[in-house]
């Protein structure tokens, strides 16, 4: 039995969950801390970020019973870029084999023009063709002169994984895999026919939005805006005079306020909480609006610049803390050209808490669905290691260790001769959400 240890660092909280794996996973712990030392995503204070996850590390431990310090964590898609790159090999004995599957993926990465300060943290492949035939889902088996793959990179910054790595150090764990976010929050909340017609997930978080997209059942492309859930809170803070406190209390009961018809609500003045002041609803109503209809925007930006909105055929899927927000699928739904929404919920799992089929655990639960395996087809990993969905199963169709071994020694020889260069490839809303807002009153 194999033991998973699940940590997203947010920027508003620190989750660790805790599986066991034999067949299933099985969730036995979780542990949830305040994350102090993190901004937008990014760690800025080691210490203070590494005792958050030590808090929410022990908590799992305490009720999983379990005792493990290997962790997979998730990267925010703040470090990270994406990327692609092409690779192309010959077959002298026309069996396409995984060994040949795995020369064409490394030729790919030799082939990806990485800048000197980035490393590659997964290349996933999204296209296979064989001699002439294109969109090959898996090559293994088929017959073939020459084997040709398209690869999607997620590089991120060399310093900002040192830093993750040096927190997980000082709280004590050691980094079994490193996944991207955006990717993870996929895996726990999307099903296989809307990867298959091309989706795009959108994680929103605190102070962070991971986006990513997957066609023709592949991972094929991330970004993030660094605007999240916490932005409408500041900004009432700000344009209300209030504390923070106040402030997110006014966003987490909008709801309730719209219901009830309430035209003032009573909050604090900042810098004196006990003299009380009153708000409007109207006024609460366009603070909001403008920022949620400046985020969509944004999104569906993104999504327009990555090329691939027009293979989005299942729609937008979102997930995070940011779904709890009144109404949100509904204003969503109308900033995305047409495309569908639906909000997206983490994948039932055994020993799934209550607390944890909410969204904002989607990230955890789908780093420890990577952990299982059950999403690999072919991907370098973290640790630059190969993985293919044979080896996880066992199927005696992998490649033997000490065979492996010596390719590695013999690779880069290999590949410089058989690689060819590729070329680089390279909403106005009908209502304006606050109309919605005066709508629903």
């Amino acid at each position: 039995m194999k033991h998973f240890l699940a940590i997203d660092i947010g920027s508003s909280k620190t989750i660790a969950v805790l599986a066991s794996y034999d067949d299933k996973l099985v969730i036995s712990g979780t542990g949830i801390s305040k994350s102090r030392g993190v901004k937008k995503g990014i760690v800025t204070n080691i210490d203070e970020a590494a005792k958050s996850i030590k808090e929410a590390v022990k908590n799992a431990k305490r009720i999983a019973g379990i005792e493990t310090n290997k962790a997979i964590v998730a990267i925010s898609t703040s470090y990270t870029k994406s990327a692609k790159s092409y690779g192309i090999v010959n077959i002298p004995s026309k069996e396409i084999t995984v060994k040949e599957i795995n020369r064409a993926i490394q030729s790919a990465m030799y082939n990806a023009n990485i800048p000197d300060d980035y490393i590659t943290l997964q290349a996933i492949p999204y296209d296979f063709k064989v001699d002439d035939l294109n969109e090959i889902d898996d090559p293994a088996g088929m017959t073939g002169s020459r084997l040709e793959v398209s690869l999607h990179l997620v590089i991120a910054q060399k310093n900002g994984i040192d830093n993750i790595k040096k927190t997980l150090s000082l709280a004590g764990l050691e980094i079994e895999s490193m996944v991207s976010a955006a990717y993870a929050s996929g895996l726990a909340t999307l099903k296989d026919d809307e990867k298959e017609l091309g989706v795009a997930v959108i994680d929103i978080g605190a102070t962070v939005s991971d986006i990513a997209i997957f066609t023709n059942n592949s991972f094929r492309y991330s970004s993030s805006l660094l605007v999240g859930s916490h932005h409408i809170t500041n900004d009432l803070s700000m344009a209300l005079h209030t504390p923070i406190a106040d402030a997110e209390g006014i966003k987490i009961n909008f709801e309730e306020y719209v219901k009830q018809g309430d035209d003032l609500i009573e909050i604090s003045v900042i810098g004196n909480e006990n003299e009380k002041q009153k708000a409007s609803l109207s006024a609460i109503t366009q603070i909001i609006s403008a920022r949620v209809e400046e985020t969509f925007l944004l999104l569906n930006k993104i999504i327009e610049e990555s090329g691939l909105k027009s293979r989005i055929g299942a729609g937008i899927v979102l997930t995070g803390g940011f779904t709890k927000f009144y109404n949100v699928k509904e204003i969503a739904s109308q900033f995305f050209g047409g495309l569908p929404v639906r909000i997206g919920y983490p994948r039932e799992i055994e020993g799934l808490f209550e607390e944890l089929k909410s969204p904002e655990y989607s990230t955890a639960i789908g780093l420890l669905i990577y952990g299982s395996g059950e999403a690999v087809r072919y991907e370098i990993d973290s640790n630059n290691s190969f993985k293919s969905k044979y080896q996880l199963e066992n199927s005696g169709t992998s490649l033997p260790a000490a065979e492996e071994r010596e390719e590695k020694s013999s690779e880069k020889e290999e590949i410089a001769t058989i690689v060819e260069k590729n070329s680089k490839n390279n909403i106005n809303p009908i209502t304006k959400f606050i109309n919605m807002i005066k709508h629903w009153f």
